[in-house]
């Protein structure tokens, strides 16, 4: 089973291939939001290295987000006309259960831990979901403000990792003895391959003509302050 991953949700552009469970081929990019011109030499690398052992695409895996509006439309496009092209199905995975997935790989975990990916939003808002130690989803994403005293309920008596590109402006506000924050989370290709092949046993797989990200937000331009109507 070889599945192409595709993760452009955030800053970093990654793109890595599994046979079954286990990623044989991964690159990353996290010097900014280079996606457009970094994707397709990054697939063409990832297709080529499948070439030469002649082995074919069974599916393509994509971030389906929350995250960067442009990044997850160049990386669901793309997803979308492999697809298309190849005839196989498509298959989405959220950016924060990525992002779990990642925090957990890198913890010595207790049954009870639960883990909240952030996603940066504006000002004081982030993209946020709670998971438990097994990373079963229990509270959906949301936007969330983060005020002193979010996620009480869960700071009261757990242990809380908070982690992701929207975690570092929490960190004066969301203060406890059960608070932990763990840097340099970032969502990967390489962390979709548990869940996506999960997900291909089950058959559980996008419409590819109409699936589009979960953007969350609806996209919001800004009007230059000079601007004559």
């Amino acid at each position: 089973m070889i599945i192409l991953h595709i993760e452009t949700s955030t800053q970093v552009c990654s793109v890595a291939l599994s046979e079954n469970n286990n990623c044989i081929f991964s690159v990353s990019n996290d010097e900014g939001m280079n996606h457009a011109a970094l994707l397709s030499t990054f697939i063409q690398e990832a297709l080529d290295m499948l070439k030469q052992t002649n082995k074919q695409l069974n599916a393509v895996a994509v971030s389906s987000g929350p995250g960067s509006y442009t990044g997850l439309r160049i990386g669901v496009s793309t997803a979308k006309g492999i697809c298309y092209g190849l005839n196989i199905p498509l298959i989405s995975i959220s950016t924060l259960e990525i992002m779990a997935i990642a925090a957990k790989n890198k913890l010595a975990i207790e049954t009870d831990d639960i883990f909240i990916p952030m996603i940066d939003a504006r000002r004081m808002e982030v993209y946020d979901a709670v998971f438990d130690a097994g990373l079963n989803l229990q509270r959906p994403v949301s936007a969330d403000i983060i005020t002193e005293g979010a996620f009480s309920d869960y700071l009261n008596n757990k242990r809380v990792f908070f982690f992701g590109n929207g975690s570092a402006k929490c960190k004066t506000l969301l203060q406890s003895p059960n608070t932990h924050f763990i840097d340099d989370i970032h969502p990967l290709a390489e962390n979709m391959i548990q869940p996506a092949l999960q997900k291909f046993t089950a058959g559980i797989f996008e419409d590819v003509a109409y699936f589009e990200p979960f953007y969350l937000k609806e996209f919001q331009t800004t009007v230059p302050k000079n601007k004559v109507g």
